[in-house]
This record gives C-alpha cells, structure tokens and sequence, in this order.
C-alpha cells in the first residue's frame, strides 16, 4: 500500500508492513511521492501513478482486505469525510467478497493488487512470484506484502503489467499500539505527496477504524487534502 524513494520532498524512511501475519515482518525502504502524475521509486527506477493533484495532499491506503467487518466501517468513516483512498486487496478475500469489492469501487475509491494470499515474495519460485502478482486482483499498482522486494520481484510486476507502490508513513496499526498512538504516527509523518498506510483486514481493525476520523478532521484541519492512486 504498506509498498515508494529520493525525491525532492526527500528519502523516504524504513516502514514496516504487516499482513495476516505480523510476526517476522521486514523494514522497508519506501517513496517519497510528489504531488503529481507519478511517484518515482529510488533505485527500481519504476514508477507508480497517481492522480493529478497539487498542494497539501496526502495518499491514504489500506492493506489486507477486503473484510467483511471491518472493510465497511472503514468506508463509513472515509464517507462522512468525503475521502477517497486506496485500497490494496489480497486476491484470497477479494475472491470471495467481490460484492466489497464491488462497493469500494463505486464509492470512488481506487484498488491495488496485494498479491493473492500476501507470502514474502522474495523467498518464492519464478512459478510461485509470477502466480502470486498475475492472479490478484487487477490493478495498475502492486504492493508487495511486507514491503519485500528485489530486482527479480519488480520485474515480474512490469512483466504483469503493474508498477511497484510502496509507502511512507507507517502507522502499524497492525500492532494495535492505542488509537492515539496510530494518530500520532500518521499526523506526525504527513507532508505533501506522503502515502500513508494503514489496514482494513488481516486482523481487528478497531483501533484503525476509531483512529481513522481523528486523522481525517486533524489532516484536514492542516489544509491537507486526498487523493487517491490512479491504479
């Protein structure tokens, strides 16, 4: 969502992703993205799109869903507000829930492909990678689970035809550290073009859900508006 690097806003710092497992997850080095056509990822040399948009905005994603508990108050929330995000999804439980699927899209909302069951893709077989980016769900963004990547995953999602999206502000909401931590985490990594991650499945989400209008109504108090990846 949670996956972004050197711009002139400046490098992006290590984050950690967690999926439906947090245990053993890795840092990962993440982008910076400037507020316009596209976000630039130090060193892959890929590049991930967003939509056109100028100023104070920020990127919200959600990992891991969709849920059928969790993904709907998510959306409640990000309704109330007028927000659109970005939602990367894992193949095993879009499957099952296209009609959430179905409901994200026509809020406004943009989907990413999270890979089918979130393995480390690093540790996988040509076979087991290219079945993993191919058979998710079909986005123009791939977020790689755990923010793990090397050359040989990056070329199997240009090869599937998607570009790398990685992240740069981490809240862990995975960890369900206390609602008020995972605000702090988000207002204090804001800035122009930051890509902020969070979850709506893999887990209880009830803390991020509860966080979610705390961030919506302090962001926007700063003047910060959002925008949602053009995956």
């Amino acid at each position: 969502m949670r996956s972004g690097r050197g711009l002139s806003i400046g490098l992006a710092v290590a984050a950690v992703l967690c999926g439906t497992s947090c245990s053993d997850t890795p840092p990962a080095k993440v982008t910076h993205p400037t507020p316009s056509v596209s976000v630039k990822e130090g060193g892959a040399g890929a590049t991930a799109p967003v939509e056109q948009a100028h100023g104070r905005v920020v990127y919200l994603t959600f990992d891991d869903g969709p849920d059928p508990l969790w993904t709907p108050k998510v959306l409640a929330v990000l309704a109330k507000h007028a927000v659109h995000a970005t939602f990367f999804m894992l193949a095993q439980h879009a499957n099952p829930h296209q009609e959430l699927v179905d409901e994200v899209r026509a809020a406004g909302h943009a989907i990413g492909n999270h890979s089918v069951s979130h393995p480390k893709l690093t540790k996988l077989s040509p076979a087991q990678l290219h079945h993993q980016v191919a058979d998710g769900v079909h986005s123009r963004c791939f977020r790689p689970p755990y923010g793990a990547t090397n050359p040989k995953v990056r070329a199997e999602i240009k090869r599937d035809g998607m570009q790398q999206v990685l992240w740069d502000v981490d809240t862990r909401d995975w960890s369900r550290p206390g609602v008020p931590v995972i605000v702090k985490r988000a207002l204090a990594g804001a800035r122009p073009g930051a890509i902020i991650l969070m979850h709506d499945g893999g887990g209880n989400r009830s803390e991020t859900v509860a966080a979610l209008g705390q961030i919506l109504t302090a962001l926007s108090a700063r003047g910060y508006h959002f925008a949602t990846l053009s995956c």
